[in-house]
């Protein structure tokens, strides 16, 4: 996943993320399983935009991705209750996405088609000349 628990708390704060999860208000506290399921809902659609391009997983999440990641999440937590402004938001972040898989912009990392530094070396060996003076008994 691109984000976290904290990720979220961090960007929107304690309040909202328990209002969003704990849907009936039973619980009375964020609900893991709720959000932990749009958390991994947002990271596979951003899977979806890039995986074409870059090699996933990636070893390390570029922040923009953690940004993007709670941004869909917390869009498809409101569901269709979506203030515009979280709309919004979450289309910013579909275009941003749309852009990063066709290659119109990068996340500095290596994509699918480049490979890293490599200590692959052209090596010649050689079993001697054939046709040396000193073998060529008299020939020469």
């Amino acid at each position: 996943m691109y984000a976290t628990r904290q990720d979220m708390i961090s960007r929107f704060g304690d309040e909202e993320i328990q209002l969003l999860t704990d849907r009936d208000g039973s619980a009375g506290a964020i609900v893991d399983a709720v959000l932990d399921q749009v958390l991994a809902d947002a990271s596979a659609e951003i899977d979806g935009y890039i995986g074409g391009r870059y090699r996933l997983p990636l070893t390390t999440v570029p922040d923009v991705l953690v940004r993007l990641c709670c941004d869909m999440a917390r869009y498809l937590l409101n569901d269709e209750r979506a203030p515009e402004q979280l709309q919004k938001r979450y289309e910013a972040a579909t275009k941003f996405l749309t852009k990063l898989g066709t290659g119109e912009l990068s996340l500095g990392v290596l994509d699918a088609s480049e490979t890293g530094p490599s200590n692959n070396t052209a090596e010649i060996q050689s079993a001697g000349s054939v046709f040396a003076r000193d073998k060529s008994k008299g020939f020469i």
